[in-house]
């Protein structure tokens, strides 16, 4: 393991160092996107004096930058302003999710599920069990950062491994898998909202499902399973074994799964397995109302809806887990998780306000069009195109993670010019939304701004009282740099063979 003091000396530590200067001296995100909007207005007072225009991609017809100061658009942003915020999809498909989510994890259902999974796996596969359960945890929002590096810790040092690796692989697979998992979740919801709108600068008519990226997302899932584990056998060789200090005192209760919440696991399990096939049921027809005019899923109604279908499913699961473990003993309980579930929300409601201004003043000013048009002019006419720019695209997309935290706030920032951007050099906005899905991902684990990076010192000192942030650099670093590189490479494969990203959307428009 690499020593405080040799981290010090090194260019990355001391990069870091500046990134966590820097962006504590960043606004809030609502702050700073009250900033950002009034640039916008500001700007768009600046380029259409100067007549700055644009021929439309679709249309024959020339696009002009609008003043939002003029007559007409002082009374379009004081007539739209709640329009916007209420009619922002992002915001209406997120709530919906967390009804069910929320709900679920209020239960404690989903606590239970990731100490039941990793604790209940065998010996060979516990590693594998931390990463899998790791890089789904995004299903419980924040949960599994909390839950998963503690955990794989105590397990690490039950079994005689050295349980600072067990907590920077739980915390690696949380944070730096983030956005993968193995089901459509409240990420997917959010993404593809923000997504759509700004697809619909390019086409009005475009339509963006939660599933775009659910192809990709699973197979990522497995494959950084992977990779974890081979990184966890190479971090363990390198850091050595464990030298214990003394009082080290591991209260094994605090991972233990009750017996009611195993009854509650196993209603659940039960409940899904009806639950799902009841919908297998109600799809399979060819008559089915779930599927389009000429019989097919792709695209349908199902698809479409898919988020109503997960809501239910949550809702469902919820309850039964709830009712085995007493967390839920009247109906009147169901409605009060749920408000439980929603109060934690108000923070995104907050931001989203403004961030749908921002996105409605760029969208009518123009100026994402305009400058998607002049920015893939620019890199068409350079021959900076296909595979190169798209990792650029990445590489950019970590970079802004490491001083921003706000997944939805990066993605409502730089959406309304790499959407329009990639769909003008014929890539679909799916492509565009993963590859900024990537690089929001690999950093989190090792900027020093991520929320819960101090909660990750706070478990090593746990075990090692000498642990700084040194010790959790030198153990995050690597697999940061793996997760991007395997994860790149796997964007790259899925280009060259064109393969379907989610369920109708491919490579390409």
């Amino acid at each position: 393991m690499l020593k405080e003091k040799e981290l010090k000396k090194s260019w990355f530590y001391r990069f870091l160092d500046f990134v966590e200067r820097a962006g504590n001296k960043l606004p809030h995100p609502f702050i700073m996107f009250v900033w950002i909007t009034l640039g916008v207005i500001a700007l768009s007072f600046v380029l259409s004096k100067l007549g700055v225009q644009v021929k439309h991609p679709v249309k024959d017809e020339m696009v002009i930058a609008k003043n939002l100061l003029s007559k007409e658009g002082i009374q379009y942003m004081v007539l739209n302003m709640i329009k916007n915020f209420v009619g922002f999809k992002p915001l209406g498909l997120v709530l919906t999710m967390m009804l069910g989510i929320g709900l679920a994890e209020q239960t404690g259902l989903m606590s239970a599920f990731m100490k039941k999974f990793i604790m209940g796996a065998p010996q060979k596969l516990l590693v594998a069990a931390v990463f899998l359960i790791g890089i789904c945890g995004n299903l419980a929002s924040d949960a599994a950062i909390i839950i998963v590096p503690p955990l794989a810790g105590a397990i690490f040092y039950g079994a005689k491994k050295n349980p600072l690796v067990g907590i920077a692989a739980g915390y690696a697979a949380a944070c730096a898998g983030f956005s993968a998992n193995l089901i459509i979740a409240g990420t997917d919801a959010l993404l593809a909202g923000i997504t759509e709108e700004t697809a619909k600068i390019i086409d009005p008519a475009i339509s963006v499902s939660p599933a775009v990226n659910y192809y990709f997302m699973i197979v990522s899932t497995l494959i950084l399973t992977i990779v974890g584990v081979w990184m966890t056998g190479k971090l363990e060789k390198q850091v050595g074994p464990y030298k214990a200090n003394k009082g080290v005192v591991i209260d094994a209760t605090e991972f233990e799964v009750s017996e009611k919440e195993i009854k509650g696991l196993r209603s659940a399990g039960v409940v899904t397995l009806i639950y799902w096939g009841i919908v297998l049921a109600m799809i399979i027809p060819a008559s089915s109302p779930f599927r389009n005019s000429t019989g097919g899923l792709v695209p349908s109604p199902f698809l479409k809806g898919i988020v109503t279908f997960i809501l239910f499913w949550f809702i469902a699961v919820g309850i039964a887990f709830g009712r085995k473990t007493g967390k839920i003993e009247t109906g009147a309980d169901v409605p009060k998780l749920m408000s439980t579930a929603i109060q934690d929300m108000s923070g995104y409601i907050v931001l989203v306000f403004i961030i749908a201004q921002f996105v409605s003043y760029f969208t009518w000013t123009n100026l994402g069009l305009i400058i998607a048009v002049t920015l893939g002019g620019l890199l068409q006419s350079m021959n900076f195109t296909g595979i190169p720019m798209i990792i650029l695209v990445i590489i950019f997309a970590m970079f802004v993670n490491l001083f921003i935290g706000s997944g939805s706030a990066k993605w409502a920032l730089l959406a309304p010019v790499f959407v329009p951007m990639f769909m003008l050099l014929d890539y679909s906005p799916a492509l565009a939304q993963v590859a900024y899905r990537i690089g929001d991902s690999t950093t989190n684990s090792i900027t020093p701004l991520f929320p819960y990076f101090p909660i990750l010192l706070g478990f090593m000192k746990r075990y090692d009282d000498d642990a700084g942030i040194g010790t959790v650099m030198s153990m995050s670093i690597p697999y940061s740099l793996a997760f991007g590189i395997v994860w790149i490479i796997q964007l790259i494969i899925w280009i060259i063979f064109k393969l379907p990203l989610g369920p109708g959307a491919g490579i390409y428009l």
